[in-house]
Protein backbone atom coordinates (compact mmCIF):
# COMPACT_ATOMS: atom_id res chain seq x y z
CA UNK A 1 0.00 0.00 0.00
CA UNK A 2 0.94 3.45 -0.51
CA UNK A 3 2.46 4.81 2.71
CA UNK A 4 1.93 8.23 2.44
CA UNK A 5 -2.13 7.65 2.72
CA UNK A 6 -1.39 7.15 6.49
CA UNK A 7 -0.69 11.02 6.46
CA UNK A 8 -4.08 11.96 5.64
CA UNK A 9 -6.06 13.41 8.03
CA UNK A 10 -9.87 12.05 8.16
CA UNK A 11 -12.25 14.82 6.59
CA UNK A 12 -14.17 17.09 8.94
CA UNK A 13 -17.42 15.55 8.39
CA UNK A 14 -16.08 12.30 9.58
CA UNK A 15 -14.84 13.89 12.36
CA UNK A 16 -17.79 15.41 13.44
CA UNK A 17 -19.75 12.47 12.91
CA UNK A 18 -17.61 11.01 15.30
CA UNK A 19 -18.03 14.01 17.69
CA UNK A 20 -21.61 13.68 17.50
CA UNK A 21 -22.30 10.06 17.78
CA UNK A 22 -23.89 9.72 20.77
CA UNK A 23 -26.18 12.80 20.21
CA UNK A 24 -29.66 12.11 20.26
CA UNK A 25 -30.90 15.39 18.45
CA UNK A 26 -34.60 16.97 19.92
CA UNK A 27 -36.80 14.60 18.55
CA UNK A 28 -39.88 17.47 18.85
CA UNK A 29 -37.87 19.57 16.16
CA UNK A 30 -37.30 18.55 12.40
CA UNK A 31 -33.73 18.00 11.55
CA UNK A 32 -31.70 21.33 10.04
CA UNK A 33 -28.45 20.50 8.49
CA UNK A 34 -25.96 23.75 7.91
CA UNK A 35 -23.23 21.60 7.69
CA UNK A 36 -22.06 20.20 4.10
CA UNK A 37 -21.84 22.99 1.51
CA UNK A 38 -24.07 21.44 -0.95
CA UNK A 39 -26.48 23.57 -3.11
CA UNK A 40 -29.71 22.73 -2.98
CA UNK A 41 -31.44 25.35 -5.44
CA UNK A 42 -33.38 23.50 -8.46
CA UNK A 43 -30.93 22.97 -11.34
CA UNK A 44 -32.10 24.69 -14.49
CA UNK A 45 -34.55 22.71 -16.50
CA UNK A 46 -32.05 23.66 -20.02
CA UNK A 47 -29.11 21.76 -18.11
CA UNK A 48 -31.29 18.87 -17.94
CA UNK A 49 -32.78 18.94 -20.94
CA UNK A 50 -29.49 19.34 -22.98
CA UNK A 51 -28.19 16.20 -21.06
CA UNK A 52 -31.22 13.72 -22.51
CA UNK A 53 -30.43 15.25 -26.32
CA UNK A 54 -26.61 14.14 -25.89
CA UNK A 55 -27.36 10.45 -25.28
CA UNK A 56 -26.07 9.44 -28.40
CA UNK A 57 -22.50 10.93 -27.25
CA UNK A 58 -22.41 7.80 -25.02
CA UNK A 59 -20.92 5.96 -28.28
CA UNK A 60 -18.25 7.09 -28.33
CA UNK A 61 -15.11 8.03 -26.01
CA UNK A 62 -14.55 11.49 -25.15
CA UNK A 63 -10.95 12.78 -25.58
CA UNK A 64 -9.64 13.92 -22.49
CA UNK A 65 -8.90 17.33 -23.82
CA UNK A 66 -12.67 17.77 -23.95
CA UNK A 67 -14.56 18.92 -27.00
CA UNK A 68 -13.21 22.10 -28.79
CA UNK A 69 -16.79 23.58 -28.25
CA UNK A 70 -16.19 22.99 -24.75
CA UNK A 71 -13.14 24.81 -24.79
CA UNK A 72 -14.93 27.81 -26.11
CA UNK A 73 -17.62 27.69 -24.20
CA UNK A 74 -15.16 28.27 -21.05
CA UNK A 75 -13.08 30.75 -22.98
CA UNK A 76 -15.98 32.52 -24.05
CA UNK A 77 -17.28 32.97 -20.47
CA UNK A 78 -13.53 34.05 -19.33
CA UNK A 79 -13.86 36.82 -21.74
CA UNK A 80 -17.46 37.58 -20.73
CA UNK A 81 -17.02 37.50 -17.11
CA UNK A 82 -13.35 39.02 -16.15
CA UNK A 83 -11.80 40.36 -19.79
CA UNK A 84 -9.57 37.91 -19.49
CA UNK A 85 -8.37 36.52 -22.95
CA UNK A 86 -7.18 33.09 -23.15
CA UNK A 87 -6.33 30.51 -26.10
CA UNK A 88 -8.98 27.71 -25.89
CA UNK A 89 -6.68 25.33 -27.46
CA UNK A 90 -4.04 26.17 -25.30
CA UNK A 91 -4.90 27.56 -21.88
CA UNK A 92 -8.22 25.64 -20.94
CA UNK A 93 -9.18 22.47 -19.73
CA UNK A 94 -12.11 20.74 -18.88
CA UNK A 95 -12.32 18.89 -15.25
CA UNK A 96 -14.42 16.30 -13.33
CA UNK A 97 -15.44 19.35 -11.07
CA UNK A 98 -12.92 21.49 -9.12
CA UNK A 99 -12.22 19.29 -6.12
CA UNK A 100 -10.73 16.70 -8.83
CA UNK A 101 -8.55 19.41 -10.92
CA UNK A 102 -7.36 20.50 -6.83
CA UNK A 103 -5.96 17.60 -6.30
CA UNK A 104 -4.13 16.24 -9.51
CA UNK A 105 -3.17 19.65 -10.25
CA UNK A 106 -0.54 18.97 -7.34
CA UNK A 107 0.35 15.77 -8.93
CA UNK A 108 1.33 17.08 -12.06
CA UNK A 109 3.32 20.17 -10.14
CA UNK A 110 5.09 18.47 -7.46
CA UNK A 111 8.15 16.16 -8.03
CA UNK A 112 8.15 12.61 -5.52
CA UNK A 113 11.45 12.90 -5.43
CA UNK A 114 11.97 15.96 -3.47
CA UNK A 115 12.06 15.37 -0.13
CA UNK A 116 11.47 19.00 1.35
CA UNK A 117 9.13 20.34 -1.11
CA UNK A 118 6.15 22.56 0.37
CA UNK A 119 2.89 23.40 -0.23
CA UNK A 120 1.75 26.45 1.43
CA UNK A 121 -2.14 26.71 2.16
CA UNK A 122 -4.78 29.22 3.72
CA UNK A 123 -6.13 28.12 7.49
CA UNK A 124 -8.98 27.33 7.93
CA UNK A 125 -8.78 25.68 4.32
CA UNK A 126 -10.87 22.97 2.07
CA UNK A 127 -8.35 19.49 3.05
CA UNK A 128 -8.51 18.38 -0.59
CA UNK A 129 -5.37 20.85 -0.77
CA UNK A 130 -3.70 19.15 2.10
CA UNK A 131 -4.49 15.73 0.94
CA UNK A 132 -3.03 16.67 -2.54
CA UNK A 133 0.43 18.54 -1.18
CA UNK A 134 0.63 14.76 1.31
CA UNK A 135 0.14 12.46 -1.14
CA UNK A 136 2.15 14.69 -4.20
CA UNK A 137 5.46 13.61 -1.54
CA UNK A 138 5.45 17.38 0.17
CA UNK A 139 4.58 18.74 3.88
CA UNK A 140 1.76 21.44 4.55
CA UNK A 141 2.70 25.02 5.60
CA UNK A 142 -0.41 27.02 6.37
CA UNK A 143 -0.97 31.12 5.94
CA UNK A 144 -3.47 31.78 8.79
CA UNK A 145 -6.19 34.04 8.23
CA UNK A 146 -6.65 37.22 10.22
CA UNK A 147 -9.68 38.52 11.25
CA UNK A 148 -8.54 41.40 11.51
CA UNK A 149 -7.98 42.46 7.68
CA UNK A 150 -11.48 40.53 6.71
CA UNK A 151 -9.85 36.74 7.33
CA UNK A 152 -7.03 37.44 4.48
CA UNK A 153 -4.24 34.99 5.03
CA UNK A 154 -1.04 35.93 6.44
CA UNK A 155 1.32 34.92 4.00
CA UNK A 156 3.72 37.15 5.79
CA UNK A 157 4.06 34.16 8.34
CA UNK A 158 5.81 32.04 6.12
CA UNK A 159 9.49 32.87 6.19
CA UNK A 160 11.89 33.11 3.55
CA UNK A 161 13.58 29.68 3.47
CA UNK A 162 9.88 28.11 3.69
CA UNK A 163 9.18 29.85 0.60
CA UNK A 164 12.84 28.61 -1.00
CA UNK A 165 11.32 25.39 -0.72
CA UNK A 166 7.82 25.79 -1.69
CA UNK A 167 6.42 24.59 -5.05
CA UNK A 168 2.52 24.89 -4.92
CA UNK A 169 0.70 27.42 -3.25
CA UNK A 170 -3.40 27.11 -2.93
CA UNK A 171 -5.47 30.19 -3.01
CA UNK A 172 -9.02 30.26 -2.46
CA UNK A 173 -11.03 32.88 -3.64
CA UNK A 174 -13.49 33.47 -2.53
CA UNK A 175 -12.61 32.00 0.65
CA UNK A 176 -14.23 28.74 2.11
CA UNK A 177 -15.24 29.00 4.77
CA UNK A 178 -14.71 32.98 5.41
CA UNK A 179 -15.99 34.10 2.20
CA UNK A 180 -13.40 36.75 1.87
CA UNK A 181 -11.69 37.85 -1.47
CA UNK A 182 -8.53 38.59 -2.52
CA UNK A 183 -7.90 42.14 -3.38
CA UNK A 184 -5.09 43.26 -6.25
CA UNK A 185 -2.55 43.88 -3.30
CA UNK A 186 -2.08 40.33 -1.91
CA UNK A 187 -2.11 38.72 -5.75
CA UNK A 188 0.74 41.22 -6.34
CA UNK A 189 2.22 40.11 -2.77
CA UNK A 190 2.02 36.46 -4.11
CA UNK A 191 3.00 37.48 -7.91
CA UNK A 192 6.50 38.93 -6.94
CA UNK A 193 7.06 35.26 -4.12
CA UNK A 194 5.96 33.50 -7.29
CA UNK A 195 9.02 34.98 -9.50
CA UNK A 196 11.43 34.96 -6.70
CA UNK A 197 10.31 31.32 -5.94
CA UNK A 198 9.46 29.71 -9.10
CA UNK A 199 6.18 28.24 -7.03
CA UNK A 200 2.92 27.44 -9.08
CA UNK A 201 -0.67 29.31 -7.70
CA UNK A 202 -3.61 27.61 -7.68
CA UNK A 203 -7.02 29.88 -7.29
CA UNK A 204 -9.54 27.64 -6.31
CA UNK A 205 -12.15 30.15 -7.75
CA UNK A 206 -15.29 27.95 -7.10
CA UNK A 207 -17.75 30.27 -5.31
CA UNK A 208 -17.01 32.95 -7.78
CA UNK A 209 -20.69 33.67 -8.42
CA UNK A 210 -22.22 34.03 -5.49
CA UNK A 211 -21.61 37.33 -4.20
CA UNK A 212 -23.20 40.53 -2.65
CA UNK A 213 -21.88 43.49 -3.48
CA UNK A 214 -22.14 45.31 -6.94
CA UNK A 215 -18.74 44.46 -7.62
CA UNK A 216 -18.26 41.00 -8.53
CA UNK A 217 -15.19 38.85 -7.20
CA UNK A 218 -11.56 39.64 -8.54
CA UNK A 219 -10.46 36.32 -10.37
CA UNK A 220 -6.71 35.40 -10.20
CA UNK A 221 -6.27 35.82 -14.41
CA UNK A 222 -8.26 39.31 -13.79
CA UNK A 223 -5.22 40.06 -11.19
CA UNK A 224 -2.76 38.82 -13.44
CA UNK A 225 -3.82 40.66 -16.04
CA UNK A 226 -4.28 44.07 -14.26
CA UNK A 227 -0.73 43.48 -13.17
CA UNK A 228 0.77 42.94 -16.20
CA UNK A 229 0.94 39.52 -16.47
CA UNK A 230 -0.57 38.23 -19.42
CA UNK A 231 1.04 34.90 -20.12
CA UNK A 232 -0.28 33.80 -16.06
CA UNK A 233 3.11 32.30 -15.59
CA UNK A 234 3.14 30.10 -12.77
CA UNK A 235 -0.56 30.59 -12.57
CA UNK A 236 -3.80 27.98 -12.86
CA UNK A 237 -7.20 29.15 -12.13
CA UNK A 238 -10.26 26.54 -11.26
CA UNK A 239 -13.78 26.40 -11.27
CA UNK A 240 -16.86 24.58 -11.14
CA UNK A 241 -20.33 24.44 -12.29
CA UNK A 242 -21.49 22.79 -9.19
CA UNK A 243 -22.33 26.46 -7.03
CA UNK A 244 -22.61 28.59 -10.15
CA UNK A 245 -25.55 26.10 -11.86
CA UNK A 246 -26.52 24.21 -8.89
CA UNK A 247 -25.39 21.04 -10.12
CA UNK A 248 -23.03 19.57 -7.73
CA UNK A 249 -23.69 15.61 -9.27
CA UNK A 250 -22.79 16.81 -12.44
CA UNK A 251 -19.13 17.06 -11.48
CA UNK A 252 -18.07 19.58 -14.05
CA UNK A 253 -15.56 22.66 -14.40
CA UNK A 254 -12.61 23.63 -16.22
CA UNK A 255 -8.97 25.41 -15.51
CA UNK A 256 -7.16 28.01 -17.27
CA UNK A 257 -4.02 29.70 -17.12
CA UNK A 258 -0.50 29.04 -17.63
CA UNK A 259 -0.36 26.98 -20.87
CA UNK A 260 3.01 25.06 -20.44
CA UNK A 261 1.40 23.74 -17.20
CA UNK A 262 -1.63 23.17 -18.52
CA UNK A 263 0.11 20.92 -21.01
CA UNK A 264 2.09 19.00 -18.63
CA UNK A 265 -1.47 18.87 -16.50
CA UNK A 266 -3.02 17.46 -20.20
CA UNK A 267 -0.38 14.39 -20.21
CA UNK A 268 -0.82 13.26 -16.30
CA UNK A 269 -4.77 13.15 -16.95
CA UNK A 270 -4.75 11.18 -20.32
CA UNK A 271 -3.01 8.76 -18.18
CA UNK A 272 -5.18 9.18 -14.99
CA UNK A 273 -8.32 8.67 -17.09
CA UNK A 274 -10.21 11.98 -16.84
CA UNK A 275 -12.34 12.25 -19.69
CA UNK A 276 -15.27 13.99 -19.18
CA UNK A 277 -18.76 12.43 -19.98
CA UNK A 278 -19.93 13.45 -23.54
CA UNK A 279 -23.51 14.39 -21.44
CA UNK A 280 -21.84 16.14 -18.75
CA UNK A 281 -19.62 17.89 -21.84
CA UNK A 282 -22.99 18.87 -23.75
CA UNK A 283 -24.05 20.22 -20.24
CA UNK A 284 -21.34 22.09 -19.42
CA UNK A 285 -21.65 23.79 -22.81
CA UNK A 286 -25.08 25.19 -22.26
CA UNK A 287 -24.43 26.21 -18.77
CA UNK A 288 -21.55 28.17 -19.00
CA UNK A 289 -23.01 29.66 -22.03
CA UNK A 290 -26.51 31.05 -20.11
CA UNK A 291 -25.78 34.07 -17.30
CA UNK A 292 -29.56 34.54 -17.09
CA UNK A 293 -29.74 31.17 -14.28
CA UNK A 294 -26.36 32.67 -12.42
CA UNK A 295 -27.97 36.04 -12.07
CA UNK A 296 -31.04 34.21 -10.38
CA UNK A 297 -29.35 32.15 -8.19
CA UNK A 298 -27.21 34.77 -6.87
CA UNK A 299 -29.97 36.82 -6.15
CA UNK A 300 -32.02 33.88 -4.51
CA UNK A 301 -28.49 33.56 -1.77
CA UNK A 302 -28.88 37.91 -1.44
CA UNK A 303 -32.64 37.05 -0.31
CA UNK A 304 -31.72 34.56 1.50
CA UNK A 305 -28.58 36.45 3.56
CA UNK A 306 -30.28 39.49 3.50
CA UNK A 307 -33.02 37.71 6.25
CA UNK A 308 -31.16 35.15 7.91
CA UNK A 309 -27.62 37.36 8.39
CA UNK A 310 -29.55 39.58 11.16
CA UNK A 311 -31.20 37.22 13.29
CA UNK A 312 -28.06 35.19 13.51
CA UNK A 313 -26.20 38.92 14.20
CA UNK A 314 -28.74 39.46 17.02
CA UNK A 315 -26.89 36.86 18.88
CA UNK A 316 -23.48 36.22 17.44
CA UNK A 317 -20.45 37.66 16.02
CA UNK A 318 -21.14 37.35 12.42
CA UNK A 319 -21.45 39.38 9.30
CA UNK A 320 -21.95 39.21 5.88
CA UNK A 321 -18.99 37.84 3.66
CA UNK A 322 -18.24 39.81 0.69
CA UNK A 323 -18.88 36.05 -1.55
CA UNK A 324 -19.64 32.77 -1.12
CA UNK A 325 -22.66 30.77 0.61
CA UNK A 326 -21.06 30.42 4.14
CA UNK A 327 -21.09 32.41 7.29
CA UNK A 328 -18.57 32.11 9.62
CA UNK A 329 -19.40 33.27 13.16
CA UNK A 330 -17.75 33.44 16.24
CA UNK A 331 -19.33 31.39 19.16
CA UNK A 332 -19.63 33.63 22.59
CA UNK A 333 -16.40 33.70 24.01
CA UNK A 334 -15.29 32.60 27.94
CA UNK A 335 -12.83 35.75 29.50
CA UNK A 336 -11.72 36.81 26.53
CA UNK A 337 -10.80 33.61 24.74
CA UNK A 338 -12.30 31.90 21.58
CA UNK A 339 -15.18 29.80 22.49
CA UNK A 340 -16.20 26.47 22.37
CA UNK A 341 -17.13 25.62 19.25
CA UNK A 342 -17.29 21.50 19.64
CA UNK A 343 -18.88 22.19 22.47
CA UNK A 344 -21.88 24.95 21.15
CA UNK A 345 -22.38 22.57 17.75
CA UNK A 346 -22.70 19.54 19.91
CA UNK A 347 -25.46 21.24 22.43
CA UNK A 348 -26.97 22.94 19.36
CA UNK A 349 -27.68 19.46 17.92
CA UNK A 350 -29.26 18.70 20.82
CA UNK A 351 -31.16 20.85 22.03
CA UNK A 352 -32.33 22.18 18.79
CA UNK A 353 -31.24 19.62 16.00
CA UNK A 354 -29.43 22.21 14.16
CA UNK A 355 -26.67 20.87 12.01
CA UNK A 356 -23.50 23.22 11.37
CA UNK A 357 -19.70 22.90 11.18
CA UNK A 358 -17.02 23.68 14.19
CA UNK A 359 -14.57 25.95 12.87
CA UNK A 360 -11.59 24.38 14.42
CA UNK A 361 -12.08 21.39 12.06
CA UNK A 362 -11.62 23.41 8.96
CA UNK A 363 -8.67 24.75 10.39
CA UNK A 364 -5.21 22.85 11.67
CA UNK A 365 -3.02 24.38 14.62
CA UNK A 366 -0.18 26.84 12.74
CA UNK A 367 1.56 29.43 14.67
CA UNK A 368 0.90 28.80 18.18
CA UNK A 369 -2.99 28.97 17.28
CA UNK A 370 -5.66 26.96 15.13
CA UNK A 371 -7.61 29.73 13.44
CA UNK A 372 -10.99 28.29 13.28
CA UNK A 373 -11.25 27.71 16.88
CA UNK A 374 -14.00 29.69 18.49
CA UNK A 375 -16.29 29.58 14.59
CA UNK A 376 -18.64 27.70 13.36
CA UNK A 377 -19.60 27.31 10.00
CA UNK A 378 -22.94 27.87 8.91
CA UNK A 379 -24.02 26.69 4.47
CA UNK A 380 -26.73 28.66 3.49
CA UNK A 381 -27.87 26.00 0.81
CA UNK A 382 -31.51 24.97 1.55
CA UNK A 383 -34.44 27.33 0.77
CA UNK A 384 -34.67 30.91 2.79
CA UNK A 385 -37.38 29.52 4.71
CA UNK A 386 -35.80 26.52 6.30
CA UNK A 387 -32.53 28.74 6.66
CA UNK A 388 -34.61 30.88 8.87
CA UNK A 389 -36.04 28.64 11.30
CA UNK A 390 -32.38 27.75 12.16
CA UNK A 391 -31.09 31.36 12.15
CA UNK A 392 -34.46 31.04 14.77
CA UNK A 393 -33.25 28.18 16.43
CA UNK A 394 -29.85 29.27 16.83
CA UNK A 395 -30.15 32.77 17.60
CA UNK A 396 -32.23 31.01 20.56
CA UNK A 397 -29.99 28.65 21.80
CA UNK A 398 -27.30 31.10 21.79
CA UNK A 399 -29.17 33.23 23.85
CA UNK A 400 -29.02 30.09 26.65
CA UNK A 401 -25.55 29.41 25.69
CA UNK A 402 -24.47 32.95 26.52
CA UNK A 403 -26.46 32.48 29.97
CA UNK A 404 -24.38 29.06 31.10
CA UNK A 405 -21.13 30.85 30.72
CA UNK A 406 -21.85 33.59 33.71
Amino acid sequence: MNPLLGKLHPYPFERWRALTAGITPNPDLRPISLGIGEPRHATPAFIEASIRAAMPGLSVYPPTAGDPALRQACAAWMQRRYGVTVDAASQVLPVNGSREALFALAQTVLDPTERDAVVVCPNPFYQIYEGAALLGGASTVFANSDPARNFAPRWDQIDAATWARTRLVYVCSPGNPTGAVMPLDEWRTLFELSDRHGFVIASDECYSEIYFRDEAPLGGLQAALALGRPAFRNLVMLTSLSKRSNVPGLRAGFVAGDAAILKAFLLYRTYHGSAMSPLVQAASIAAWNDEAHVVDNRNLYRTKFAEVTPVLAAQLDVALPDAGFYLWAAVPSVDGQPGDDIAFGQQLLAQYNVAVLPGSLLAREAHGVNPGRGRIRMALVATTSECLEAAHRIAEFTSSYKASLR
